[in-house]
Parts: C-alpha cells; structure tokens; sequence
C-alpha cells in the first residue's frame, strides 16, 4: 500500500460492547488433564456464553499516549479479524493457525478498554476493574515496563492471562516475570546486543558517552545494557543521569553534557520524552559539536515510527533499534500494513504491531488448548513456534515467556519520501545474534492459578 499521499487523520477507537459479567472464581483441580473441567469454573470462566470479552488496558493519556491510540487501533482490527470480519490481516500469513474466524473456540470477541495513564497504579486498578466488573479472560496494552509489571503481577494474583503491551524493560521477563505474563516485545538486552556491531562500525572503538535516563525500571536496565555493549567495545562512560518520566523540559539535564568531554549522547528515553530531549539536545547545537576530534553524535536505543514523526528533522541519521518496522516486505508484514491501512489511512506503528500480533496468539492458543482455562492456555504459548506475522521464525520461550525474532536496527532518514517512511533499516539482526541464557536476570514464573 502506498502511504506517501496519505494525511494522517484522527479517527476515534470505538468502546467494546457490553461486557459479560465475569464468573466468580472457583477452586482450581488438584490436577489438570486436557479438556477434562468442563463441569468446573475457573475466573471468568464464559462456559456456555455466546460471547467472550477480553480487556485493552492502554495509556490514552501521559506520555506514551500517540502508542496508546495505534495500540487501541490494532486491537480493534484484530478483534475484528478474529470474529471473521474484513480481510483477515495476520490470519492469511500465520502458520501454524488454529483459529477459524468464528471467534474464539466459536465464541463471538467481545472488548472492554481503559486508560492506564502511564502509571503503574492506574494500571493496576483499571485492570482490576476489567477481571472483577467486565469479567475479562484476557487483558493487554500499555507503553511502559512499570506499567506491564503492576498489571503482570495482578494478572499472576487473579489467574488471569496479561499478554504485555510495549514493554522493552529486562525485568519484564526477568525478575519480574510471571507465568501469567508473555511478552511479544523485544528487551533492553537485545536492543545492545543488536546495536553493538553497528556502533563499532560507525562510531568507532574509542569514544566518550553520555546517558540520558528515564528514571524506571525500563531506563534502568536500557542504561544498563548500552553501557554494557558500548563498555565492551572500549567506550568510556563519563556520566549516567536519571531524568523524571514526563519532564517536557530537558535543558538543565542537556546543558552538562556540553562542557563534560562526552562526544556521544545516548538518550534512554521514550514516547514523548524522546521527542522533547532529542529536540532540545539538537537545538543545543549538539549535532554541530566536535568533541575530541570527532563529530558528536546521539543514539536513540529504542526507537519508533511515531516517535520519529514527533521528532521530525531532528530524527535524521540518528541510530537506533525497533522491535518491527512498517516497511519491511515479509509477507506477514506486508499483509498488516495492508490491512491497517485499509482501516485507518496510514502504516501501523511498532505498537500496534506487537499489540495485534499479542491478540491473534492469545486466541490461537485457546484454540489450540481447546478450552479458555488459564493454566492449558499457558501451556499452549510456552514454546509456541510459529512464522508469517512479521519478523521471521518466532518463538515464545518456555522458561521466561520472552519472545525470540529478528531485531531491527535503524536509522532516522535522510530523505524520507512521506511523512511515514521515516526510519530505514540498517540490518534485520537475526536473532541468534540477541538470544540469551534465562538465567542471567534471574526472577521465577511461579505457579498456575485457576
């Protein structure tokens, strides 16, 4: 699909019908044998319902909230696609496929959303809402780790599954994981192990950086695994400051850099926090900077089209990485954008991707466990493997619920040909290049709940 004449147009996201009301929680069997509790109940369990609702839980306000809104979109064609409605999208590339476009397990999908605000307790508390007032089987969204891991922690409490939004933070299959939890989203781990080759390449062996961070736990572990990678390469790092989500003003945390010796600023920011620091590091005359004989440069670790679009010029030439990127031309890819483009007049961003993409599995695993039942659910995703939805062979791991694909890194462009294609792609690392042993962040999935 051709976007380059396309205007971007606010659409609104239409509410979910009315939700069911949710089935008390009943004490789970002392053992589980495929298909074999259907006289018993599990939380919101939709026994012979004709219908089925699950919960979008995304930031509509607060700094993440442009990804809020893709999200929002991608969940609403994905709800569609399921129940057998438009084109299909994903479901004409996705192999293995159990779903047969009659809902789930022939019930018709039904959604309830809210409004995480970006912060971990309204998460928290609307998704609680969504499990305890609209009886969801399964809610997702959200821009930001904190986020996830409140809602990932409830998700474990309440037997309920939470197929995470955007989240890019280690400990979200780390420390924090839950067995309740999965995450389709690349991590901070992967964004360094991907971006390392390139920095050497471009950037050289010997150089000064400079960190910018948000002050949570993605930001943390983003710093932690750029200084790791840009360390090993023989990169000094002369200083690493926290900055507050949301700060909108960046120029006290910009204007040390300038006389500090760093000749790389490396911005651990995201969503709207990215767009305003990178603004005002170019309006510092960063760009325009030479530092121990070399071109001063800045990297953005964890990019997106949509940040790139706030950005603007200020985003040109600029390296980073993307968990998936409208342009690329797989099959899977291409039938999305296809179908996103269709519905709403412009290419999907990283979020709406991921957030679709979350939907579709979720589905296909209780269709493949035959039953809504959390724990076989669970068992259906852990080491699922399958292709066609963007980004090559994919796998859900077992031991950590972190997915395994290709990783993109990019670059802000030059010369973009329309207001969308912003970003080409460097290198589509293959994912042995970023995979890892579970070990290394350590944390425990914990036990079924039902």
């Amino acid at each position: 699909m051709d976007f380059s004449d396309s205007k971007l147009t606010r659409r609104s996201v239409l509410k979910g019908a009315t939700a069911l009301a949710g089935t008390a929680a009943a004490a789970s069997p002392a053992f589980f044998i495929k298909n074999a509790w259907a006289a018993g109940q599990f939380r919101n369990d939709p026994g012979n319902a004709k219908s089925v609702t699950i919960g979008f839980n995304v930031p509509q306000t607060g700094a993440y909230a442009d990804e809020g809104a893709d999200e929002l979109r991608a969940y609403k064609l994905a709800v569609q696609h399921i129940n057998g409605e438009g084109d299909g999208g994903l479901l004409n590339t996705m192999k293995p496929l159990s779903l047969k476009g009659n809902g789930i397990l022939g019930k018709k999908l039904e959604y309830v959303t809210g409004d995480t605000q970006t912060k971990s307790d309204a998460a928290r508390a609307s998704a609680k809402r969504m499990i305890e007032k609209d009886g969801v089987v399964m809610f997702s969204g959200g821009s930001s780790s904190g986020v996830a891991i409140a809602q990932q922690s409830l998700a474990q409490e309440m037997g309920v599954i939470f197929m995470c939004g955007l989240t890019h933070s280690n400990d979200t299959t780390g420390k924090d994981k839950r067995r309740y939890g999965f995450r389709h989203f690349f991590n901070a781990y992967m964004s360094g192990a991907a971006l390392g080759p390139v920095l050497e390449k471009e950037m050289g062996k010997e150089r000064r950086a400079y960190h910018l961070t948000a002050d949570y736990t993605w930001g943390w572990t983003q710093e932690e695994s750029i200084k790791n990678t840009t360390e090993k390469l023989g990169w000094q790092t002369v200083n690493a400051v926290k900055t507050p989500l949301g700060a909108g003003d960046f120029s006290q945390y910009i204007t040390p850099v300038l006389n500090s010796g760093a000749d790389v600023l490396i911005l651990n920011h995201y969503g709207k926090d990215m767009i305003n620091s990178l603004t005002q590091a170019v309006q510092f005359g960063l760009r325009d900077k030479q530092v121990n004989g070399k071109n001063f440069e800045i990297v953005v670790p964890l990019f997106s089209r949509l940040m790139a679009q706030g950005a603007g010029d200020n985003i040109k030439g600029i390296l980073g990485s993307t968990n998936w990127n409208w342009s690329l031309q797989d099959e899977g890819s291409k039938a999305f954008v296809k179908s996103f483009g269709a519905a709403y007049g412009f290419p999907p961003s990283q979020a709406a991707h991921t957030c679709y993409v979350q939907t579709v599995l979720y589905a296909n695993a209780v269709e493949m466990a035959g039953t809504f039942f959390p724990p076989e659910v669970i068992k259906s995703l852990e080491g699922f493997e399958f292709d066609g939805m963007g980004n090559g062979p994919t796998e859900y791991r077992a031991a950590d619920h972190q997915c395994f694909k290709n990783v993109l890194v990019v670059r802000g462009k030059q010369n973009p040909s329309s207001q969308f294609d912003l970003l080409e792609v460097v290198q589509e690392v293959p994912r042995s290049q970023v995979e890892y042993d579970p070990k290394i962040f350590g944390g425990e999935l914990g036990p079924y709940q039902a």
